[in-house]
């Protein structure tokens, strides 16, 4: 799968999942929505309940940048099959420009944001490398 065709499925994906790993190179993965802007992947600390604020995700990016984002279809006829993956450098953002643009694409995207927008950090991800695999071409 191409670049280009990576991007599409990327942006169209309802969700996906983000990888982080610690100093020490323990992975962590989440599940979480997401904006995709020329190549910049936003996400948030939104308002659902987490056991805490101080999340690990936040922690592992600020200690190592190194992330991926991986968005997967899956089907019983698996000829449906695919999954794109997005390499990425991310920085974790709490104010300023870049974190108001941020939460408008997500509000865009995602209709639960519209009347209670993410309050928390976002993390912006600069894809770095695209790849993917689809059963069909």
């Amino acid at each position: 799968m191409d670049a280009d065709e990576c991007r599409r499925r990327l942006a169209a994906a309802p969700h996906g999942y983000l990888a982080t790993a610690s100093r020490e190179g323990v992975p962590h993965l989440v599940p979480v929505v997401f904006a995709l802007a020329d190549d910049v992947i936003a996400t948030a600390v939104d308002h659902k309940p987490k056991r805490t604020t101080a999340l690990r995700r936040l922690r592992n990016i600020r200690e190592n940048p190194m992330v991926c984002l991986l968005a997967d279809f899956y089907d019983e006829d698996w000829s449906r099959l695919w999954w794109v993956r997005a390499d990425a450098t991310a920085m974790v953002v709490e104010q300023g420009e870049a974190y108001v643009a941020a939460i408008g694409r997500l509000q865009q995207r995602h209709p639960q944001y519209r009347n209670q927008p993410p309050t928390g950090p976002v993390v912006l991800a600069s894809v770095q490398r695209w790849s993917g695999w689809s059963a069909i071409g």
